[in-house]
């Protein structure tokens, strides 16, 4: 199967991208907090051999990508610089999967540039009403959530913590992005802890993104399974049963 790893570029340091396969539609794949492309060992080949071009990214500041001092690490500025990792591989418009706080760069990403983004699929992202109050008003106006100092990528604070937000000595202005702009067919893989509660709680979370995104169609793809658990290591047959008709 073709494989390959690159560094991009994408101002201020590289990202590490592996691309798996090279026929079909394309998929991206970005981790979540304190993770990293090795999360989708067992995923993207098997959606490559089932003919999509899978494409998996280390987020600035990830697994292999680069770690600078001196530039934005906010959820805004990483939808950012993984659209210009896709401009440099002349991707189009792509459908974007991503995992917990990767589900919301994924977001942004598709708030931000929307004829980038074709469909998305959030894997478990945090519910709208467990951000910080702050937060998620900005995200409802503006899309700009915490912002992320270079040490809190690796577990020295909450990823959310609302005091984040002032933790970044040179923070750019990114673009503010309208939700509204989201449309087309958004994924929503919710997981729980047992049935009934996570059920109803999956289905509640579901209501909130569905508010939270006006214009697109939300499905929801509720699992019963216990919190904390990473779907891509933990159930990969049963997520690649579900990206491929998402992606189709």
């Amino acid at each position: 199967m073709y494989t390959e790893r690159l560094r991009i570029p994408v101002g201020g340091g590289a990202l590490h991208v592996e691309r798996v396969g090279r026929a079909g539609r394309a998929v991206v794949l970005l981790h979540g907090f304190g993770t990293c492309a090795f999360l989708w060992r067992a995923v993207a080949p098997a959606l490559a051999s089932a003919g999509r071009t899978v494409v998996s990214i280390d987020l600035l500041g990830f697994g292999e990508s680069d770690r600078p001092a001196d530039v934005p690490y906010s959820l805004p500025a990483q939808a950012e610089y993984v659209d210009r990792a896709l401009t440099a591989l002349r991707l189009g418009a792509v459908c974007v999967a991503g995992q917990d706080t990767g589900a919301l760069v994924a977001l942004l990403l598709a708030a931000q540039a929307p004829d980038r983004v074709r469909k998305l699929a959030l894997l478990e992202p945090p519910a709208p009403d467990d951000l910080p109050g702050a937060a998620i008003r900005s995200l409802q106006r503006t899309s700009a959530l915490s912002a992320l100092s270079a040490n809190s990528l690796f577990g020295a604070r909450p990823l959310l913590e609302p005091l984040l937000t002032d933790a970044v000595g040179q923070r750019k202005r990114m673009p503010e992005p309208d939700l509204a702009a989201v449309r087309g067919d958004v994924l929503l893989w919710c997981g729980g802890d047992t049935p009934p509660r996570s059920r109803e709680d999956a289905a509640a979370r579901s209501v909130a993104w569905q508010r939270l995104l006006p214009r697109a169609r939300v499905t929801p793809l509720i699992t019963a399974r216990p919190p904390g658990m990473l779907v891509a290591e933990d159930t990969p047959d049963a997520l690649v049963a579900a990206l491929l008709p998402w992606s189709a």
